[in-house]
């Protein structure tokens, strides 16, 4: 999508072990303060105005997260209303406080292949790829 109002909406905190200087292929550290004992969070996301460093956008006509593979598990966990066939109160309220309107799930229509009768929308090889896991400490 085009959004990336949840970037901009929410503090990235995530435990300390989710770095990179703990777990290879974690988040990058450079781009990560202390937020507690426990846990960093994404820099920019700390207090407002929240835009996570790792955000290259234009909210609602371009957007990418620069560390899309190793961004944190929290970022992982927030969906995008309806890509998955639910509503994400987070992505609305977010989507909302940029003046943008929720997604609804035909929004997501552009994934559906013509003649697609079987429920599963995401089988025609347009669907972006599966999120890879969170790191896990040894």
């Amino acid at each position: 999508m085009t959004c990336g109002a949840c970037c901009t909406q929410y503090r990235v905190a995530f435990h300390w072990m989710e770095s990179d200087e703990v777990t290879p292929g974690g988040v990058p550290h450079q781009l990560t303060e202390v937020l507690d004992p426990h846990r960093l969070c994404m820099r920019g996301t700390h207090s407002k105005p929240v835009r996570c460093v790792a955000l290259d956008a234009q909210i609602g006509v371009y957007s990418r997260c620069t560390i899309h593979p190793n961004r944190p598990s929290v970022c992982r966990e927030v969906d995008a209303s309806w890509e998955y066939g639910k509503a994400s109160p987070q992505c609305d309220k977010a989507r909302i406080a940029y003046g943008l309107d929720p997604l609804t799930l035909a929004d997501w229509r552009w994934r559906d292949e013509a003649g697609n009768d079987d429920g599963h929308p995401d089988d025609n090889g347009n669907s972006p790829s599966s999120p890879p896991q969170a790191p896990v400490a040894a």
